[in-house]
């Protein structure tokens, strides 16, 4: 009976199935797509033409050097001084260390550009500050990994860039298009913040949570401290406007943009003399380990694509999808759908590159925009990163707290609610992702 499916659909059962023994998912693609390529004739031969010339483009340079940038600026202490700005900022708002989280979390997905990275060089300190204002700890880990959630849409982003890659798409038209419906995302997360449970503030445990400098501001004006943090911070803070900015003035593009940005953070750890070269070392090996994993993926994910499009997987699915052409929200649906249960099991990467080769052919059919259709797809993809079973930033926030996974991913609910709002937005307003890209226009 087996023998009667198409090798395509073989692969795609064994994947899945090596997938629920726990095989990592580098190998499990790699290993389910070489299967088909060789009950389809074509031997082993070709894996290592295939895997070179789907690794070897060089936008996919951006994404280590993205995540080599993000680890230089948690390592110089960047983080931290991004945190007392915005505490002293906005801290005293309703919500208080509630909407800290969520403006860091934004700014730092703008400089990171990852969701488990942004969870461990935010996370501590957003974590420490929300429980000494009231909130529970499981809501506070919940807020940083939402938050830390969106760095997959706010630019620059390592899923739009592999995004742009796949779908052949303008990568800094992704990075413009994809400022308002993050920012709305934002805003809606602030919106739950009323709805938290908070106790009294514990004042104690926050002044003995402050480091000597803001002990010695803790009697000066709140003008003062202000200055005096925004003059602490404000070089981190330029990191979005040096990054962004060079790409959408056209300096660099946004491959040359996170050399620009790793350079950038070097310059700043040695400047405020956070970064030694020992530190700097460790940090570049965290980043090849980190961006070694997602290679792994992208190389067996560009073979698992190959085997798709040569056995017509995409013709199949594609059809049976445009059975619904006649009903576009519902077609739309189907493919949200899809991508939250996937991301459930795997990450953003992995299921671009096994979905997009489905999907894209179905985007053109319809006439919908790449571009909007790439940021409704990256908010999708972005719930998956704190969603159970495999929510990353999940397992990463529940090593800094000590909290079990249920917890923190129950703390998650009002969240996703918000999320999946943000996602029916974005699908119902196409004009949202594209008011940017007229106005620079």
């Amino acid at each position: 009976m087996f023998e009667d499916v198409s090798a395509g659909t073989q692969m795609l059962i064994l994947f899945a199935t090596l997938l629920l023994i726990r095989v990592p998912v580098a190998f499990s693609l790699g290993i389910s797509a070489m299967y088909a390529m060789w009950q389809m004739g074509f031997g082993l031969d070709m894996v290592g033409d295939l895997i070179s010339s789907g690794i070897t483009k060089f936008s996919l340079l951006a994404i280590p050097f993205f995540i080599l940038a993000g680890m230089l600026m948690g390592t110089a202490g960047l983080a931290d001084r991004m945190v007392r700005f915005f505490r002293i900022l906005i801290g005293s708002l309703p919500g208080g260390m509630g909407v800290v989280g969520v403006v860091v979390s934004l700014f730092w997905g703008a400089v990171s550009g990852s969701g488990p990275a942004s969870v461990a060089a935010i996370g501590p300190m957003i974590m420490r500050g929300m429980v000494e204002d009231g909130y529970s700890r499981a809501y506070a880990a919940a807020l940083v990994c939402t938050g830390a959630a969106l760095s997959i849409v706010i630019p620059p982003s390592i899923g739009l860039v592999v995004y742009g890659v796949i779908a052949e798409v303008s990568i800094g038209k992704l990075f413009i298009a994809a400022i308002l419906p993050g920012l709305v995302m934002g805003v809606m997360m602030l919106a739950t913040l009323p709805f938290a449970r908070r106790g009294a503030p514990q004042t104690q445990g926050r002044l003995a949570a402050r480091n000597a400098r803001e002990l010695a501001l803790s009697d000066a004006p709140w003008v003062a401290q202000l200055w005096q943090s925004f003059r602490d911070a404000f070089w981190g803070l330029l990191t979005p406007v040096v990054i962004l900015g060079g790409i959408y003035v056209g300096i660099f593009t946004p491959t040359e943009a996170a050399v620009v940005a790793a350079v950038y953070a070097i310059v700043l750890g040695f400047a405020y003399r956070t970064l030694t070269l020992s530190s700097l070392m460790i940090a570049v090996q965290d980043a090849a380990r980190a961006s070694a994993v997602v290679m792994m993926v992208v190389t067996f994910a560009s073979l698992f694509g190959w085997v798709v499009t040569v056995d017509d997987v995409v013709g199949k699915y594609s059809e049976a999808l445009l059975s619904f052409s006649h009903a576009p929200f519902l077609v739309l649906m189907v493919m949200a759908l899809v991508l939250l249960v996937a991301g459930m099991f795997m990450d953003a990467i992995t299921i671009m590159f096994i979905c997009l080769p489905i999907f894209l052919p179905v985007v053109h059919e319809m006439g919908w925009d790449p571009v909007w259709f790439g940021i409704f797809l990256s908010i999708t993809l972005a719930i998956g990163l704190f969603t159970p079973p495999v929510g990353i930033n999940l397992f990463v926030a529940a090593n800094i707290t000590g909290l079990t996974l249920e917890r923190i991913a129950g703390a998650a609910l009002p969240f996703l609610l918000t999320a999946i709002i943000g996602i029916a937005v974005v699908g119902a307003w196409p004009g949202l992702t594209q008011y940017l890209l007229n106005w620079m226009q």
